[in-house]
């Protein structure tokens, strides 16, 4: 049994920051999905894909994986940079790209 580790990164339709300060391990898959023939559902018989445990932080949740003898693997986050961009700017003369309609 093996989980990842990991700090959710914040989804297309998020402009803040929310749900993406918790560290999640989730369990890697242990057995292959299957595909039903009659109505074309993916299903698979490793229950332990639907389990995912929210720590607040990192040290919490490699403690967790320790003390149940699960290997884990950590996956750091990007930091995202934040660019300061002033509405002023897209008017200045020495801009770098020409400013067109």
């Amino acid at each position: 049994m093996s989980a990842k580790i990991y700090r959710p990164a914040r989804t297309a339709m998020q402009q803040g920051q929310a749900k993406t300060h918790q560290w999640v391990l989730e369990f890697d898959q242990q057995a292959p999905r299957t595909i039903d023939p009659l109505f074309g559902y993916t299903s698979s018989s490793d229950m332990l894909q639907q389990v995912k445990l929210r720590f607040d932080s990192q040290q919490e949740a490699e403690d967790y994986a320790r003390r149940h003898g699960i290997a884990y693997r950590v996956i750091q986050p990007k930091e995202s940079k934040e660019k300061v961009v002033s509405y002023s700017d897209n008017f200045k003369p020495d801009r770098v790209q020409p400013w067109t309609h």
